[in-house]
């Protein structure tokens, strides 16, 4: 069993998954049904393998991953048994997004420009890096990573990103003017130099940002939409929402505008773009209301 998981990650990593937890995950299970006296897979087996995870969430991921092996390798071999995905019935719940109005980015932009020391460019950096995300709706680490040599003349070149996917993001003048301004200030730098660096000019660090942006919002006072505080990723999902509200209307149109949007956030599948939908009570009273339209209007018919 182990030479096909080889063979299995192999495939899957030449077509962009990085596959390191999968890897993890299939090589245990093998070994789990190797000390049972099995070369295939075998239903009860996996669902006893998987239910040694500490968790119901877990347990359903760990399931997950041999059911994704077993649909693959039982295309040339039907030995293997597919066991039932959901046996666990584990549901991921995503946590509500709080959606930044324009007046709590604005008010997080000037304190960034207020941290200590005055007159460093430390400010500078951060209040160029939370104005960047809430424009463009970058992942904190697309723009953790972004280099001289990824500034194109036409907008940020974004490469290899969270599923391996590289991608143009345009820019507005009002963005582009405002990100020359601080590289003018940053000062000239090599191709491989990044755009955002701490006084060492090293890559700022993921936990220095947000520990800074966490700070920020309690500064400025924000309150949290949910039981959890606003976060620095929430800043894309402030950007997609508006995206989406945004929107043009019509069937076709809306269509079009959410294909555009999955391609520019980069997301691996349109679905995850479909979960905005349901992200603010603004959006999901507009679903109503269109198909409450829709609905009248088949019965005036």
């Amino acid at each position: 069993m182990l030479n096909t998981i080889e063979t299995y990650l192999a495939l899957r990593r030449a077509t962009g998954f990085a596959m390191s937890n999968a890897e993890y995950l299939l090589k245990s299970f093998a070994a789990f049904a190797v000390e049972r006296g099995y070369a295939y897979v075998h239903t009860q087996t996996a669902i006893d393998w998987a239910a040694l995870g500490p968790s119901v969430a877990q347990r359903d991921a760990r399931l997950k991953a041999v059911c994704r092996f077993v649909r693959h390798i039982r295309i040339e071999d039907v030995r293997h048994e597919l066991p039932p995905a959901n046996h666990f019935g584990a549901r991921k719940r995503r946590r509500p997004p709080h959606i930044y109005s324009g007046t709590e980015i604005s008010r997080l932009i000037e304190a960034a420009g207020q941290l200590r020391p005055q007159g460093d460019l430390r400010s500078l950096t951060y209040a160029t890096l939370i104005a960047l995300l809430a424009a463009t709706g970058l992942r904190i680490s697309e723009a953790l990573k972004l280099t001289f040599a990824d500034i194109m003349s036409d907008g940020l070149l974004i490469r290899e990103t969270k599923f391996r996917k590289t991608r143009l993001v345009p820019l507005n003048d009002t963005t582009a003017a405002g990100l020359q301004r601080y590289l003018k200030r940053r000062g000239p730098g090599s191709g491989d130099d990044p755009v955002f660096a701490d006084t060492h000019g090293r890559p700022l660090r993921y936990i220095a940002v947000k520990e800074t942006f966490d700070r920020l919002v309690g500064k400025v006072g924000i309150r949290p939409t949910s039981a959890r505080r606003p976060r620095l990723h929430d800043l894309r999902h402030t950007f997609a929402v508006r995206a989406l509200q945004g929107s043009p209307t019509g069937r076709n149109r809306c269509g079009a505008h959410m294909v555009a949007l999955a391609t520019y956030m980069g997301h691996v599948n349109i679905y995850a773009t479909y979960w905005y939908l349901e992200a603010t009570a603004d959006l999901v009273r507009d679903i109503a209301v269109a198909g409450e339209m829709f609905m009248s209007e088949g019965n005036r018919a």
